[in-house]
């Protein structure tokens, strides 16, 4: 499995504001149904769902927060880079600005475990956070999300 596989380049985004946690859920939802064609409303459920189990803010500004759907057909991805980090709970207590969101099929079982460990393993690269960080160009963003499996493949 590789991040090129889960992740459309139009289902990346930079945004300037979030005012809450709800509202990120909100973003992703809407950025669901663009890129996935999965209903906004059931993704932004899920999700709320989901992290009232438990907040997905993994620390050091990053966040993942994920969900089962029956409506997905398959472990899709989502990316959002905040220009103003946004308190998440997170269990460092740090605010998040890297959110990338994994959207899994409710028989999805090891492939969804596969994306967030995939996912988990990409963001705690110091360097490629640093260059998530620096850019705000979506083509970039997914570049640079997808270009480390890239080189390791070639």
């Amino acid at each position: 499995m590789q991040l090129g596989n889960i992740l459309k380049a139009d289902a990346v985004k930079s945004i300037a504001s979030c005012t809450s946690k709800k509202r990120l859920f909100h973003d992703l939802g809407e950025l669901a149904e663009a890129s996935y064609d999965l209903n906004a409303s059931d993704v932004i459920e899920a999700l709320l769902k989901r992290e009232d189990l438990g907040p997905t803010g993994v620390g050091q500004g990053i966040a993942l927060p994920h969900a089962r759907m029956p409506e997905a057909k398959d472990v899709v991805g989502l990316f959002l880079r905040l220009e103003k980090p946004l308190d998440f709970d997170a269990v460092d207590r740090q605010p998040v600005d890297l959110v990338f969101a994994l959207i899994a099929p409710e028989d999805a079982g090891v492939d969804h475990l596969k994306a967030l460990a995939l996912v988990s393993r990409t963001l705690r690269d110091q360097a490629v956070c640093t260059k998530l960080r620096a850019n705000s160009e979506t083509n970039t963003l997914h570049a640079i999300l997808t270009e480390l499996e890239a080189s390791q493949a070639a």
